[in-house]
């Protein structure tokens, strides 16, 4: 019998929608968060670490923390780190994900980021690791995919095989790079999420860094990207709805309402405290009527849990997530953003960003996202190539960025962190392509070649 949660009970839909006006804040109070994801490989045999082990994940976490990190643990196992706001955490196959913490500037997330991997460097060497920025396992199968010890990715993996073909991939084989930025009020919320939104699949060109499935090209230059389109239609996609009239705070609650549940976690001894409520209805859970649950009712905690379980391109909380980009090296790390703060903290750049895509119709959203996990740069949407719009996308983030004027110590402004990105945009060629270039020119075909030249 699961412990009744203690915290006081959600009980009406406003409540839900509170959750996201409760995220509003002053522009001076907006800050930004960078995430990202890194493949951790044994050097001598390039194979991916189990969580146990002198030289495994556990190991990894351990090491870490003579730099000052907190341990977390779920059932004695150590599973993350806290430090400042910032945390590192586990995805299911090992993944080493830096959540960093709310920075003012891009300049703070590039030292942050940094420090994150030199400290992530010091300890892998010691115990015969390296790390990959890649947004696809470039080559071990699920099979040979080690799985880490945390109650919430048995729940998922039971259930994503019901759901879609990829779903296992996304949690074992891919990695990915994220902002989080946040809003005002609903209405500038409204014009972010729209933007955001619309521009994602650009985004996912640039970033495109996975054109290998089990050592071989995969047809795809973001195997990543399309591992999203076949994972779960109840909780994936562009998100149509969006764009249309009277899109809100709770039109995105109803959304929320509708996607199955996975989980509900309690303080109970088994399965980490996770609960298992997989395709259960968080509307019954509002009446008192879920059955992993029967008679209680969820609390906040439980509302913020279950948006956690959504995984559409942009991903609403109490600030927006940018989803759309694969892994890569230090410098792309920095770019992604930079390029989303240009974009949507300076007024100017953010309305003409709307009036960009304000024309794009949901079919043009659709077809750009699958375009991008194929063929990145290449191609026309909305009567226009693909480079273009992104060349016109970067330009007015350099002008947020160079308005917002966020110096460095050096008297600096951020647009530098876009360099790569117009470098990219410019030759029409996505760092997949290169990669792609390599392995069918210098390294003969051999993708250990990647881990040796492409490593952190």
């Amino acid at each position: 019998m699961a412990e009744t949660s203690k915290a006081e009970p959600v009980r009406t839909f406003s409540d839900l929608v509170s959750y996201f006006e409760s995220g509003n804040k002053p522009r001076e109070k907006w800050r930004i968060g960078a995430e990202h994801e890194k493949f951790a490989f044994h050097l001598d045999t390039l194979k991916r670490p189990a969580y146990d082990g002198p030289d495994g994940i556990e190991a990894m976490l351990t090491g870490l923390q003579r730099f000052g990190w907190t341990p977390y643990r779920e059932q004695g196992k150590l599973i993350a780190l806290l430090r400042n706001g910032a945390s590192v955490t586990l995805e299911p196959g090992g993944q080493f994900e830096l959540s960093g913490a709310p920075l003012e500037t891009i300049h703070d997330i590039c030292d942050e980021t940094g420090q994150h991997l030199a400290e992530v460097k010091a300890v892998a060497s010691e115990l015969g690791l390296g790390f990959l920025g890649v947004g696809f396992s470039p080559l071990w199968t699920r099979e040979e995919t080690p799985v880490m010890p945390k109650g919430r990715y048995n729940i998922m993996r039971s259930y994503m095989p019901k759901k879609g073909k990829l779903g296992l991939d996304m949690m074992l084989r891919t990695c990915t790079v994220q902002a989080n930025l946040d809003y005002a009020d609903e209405a500038d919320m409204v014009l972010k999420f729209r933007v955001s939104l619309a521009l994602q699949p650009l985004a996912t060109a640039l970033f495109a860094n996975s054109p290998f499935i089990e050592g071989k090209p995969s047809g795809f230059l973001s195997a990543r990207a399309n591992v999203w389109t076949d994972t779960d239609p109840d909780r994936t996609g562009m998100l149509d709805f969006v764009f249309e009239d009277g899109f809100g705070f709770e039109r995105y609650a109803r959304y929320a309402l509708d996607v199955p549940m996975y989980f509900v976690k309690r303080d109970v001894p088994e399965n980490g405290g996770y609960i298992d409520a997989s395709g259960q209805d968080f509307k019954a859970f509002l009446k008192g009527e879920l059955p992993a649950l029967p008679g209680e009712l969820p609390t906040m905690d439980d509302w913020a849990d279950h948006l956690t379980t959504l995984f559409p391109e942009v991903r609403l909380k109490k600030y927006l997530e940018m989803r759309g980009a694969d892994a890569g090296p230090w410098s792309r790390l920095c770019a992604l953003p930079a390029l989303w703060a240009g974009l949507l903290y300076d007024q100017t750049a953010l309305e003409a960003a709307w009036d960009l895509v304000k024309g794009w119709t949901s079919a043009d959203h659709n077809t750009l996202r699958h375009m991008a996990a194929k063929t990145g740069l290449k191609g026309d949407i909305a009567g226009r190539p693909v480079k273009n719009w992104t060349m016109d996308m970067l330009e007015i983030a350099k002008g947020g960025l160079k308005r917002r004027n966020r110096l460095s110590g050096g008297m600096v402004d951020e647009t530098g962190y876009l360099g790569e990105l117009f470098e990219i945009a410019d030759s029409g060629l996505t760092p997949a392509d290169r990669l792609l270039e390599k392995y069918n020119g210098v390294w003969q075909g051999d993708i250990r070649k990647l881990y040796a030249q492409e490593a952190y």
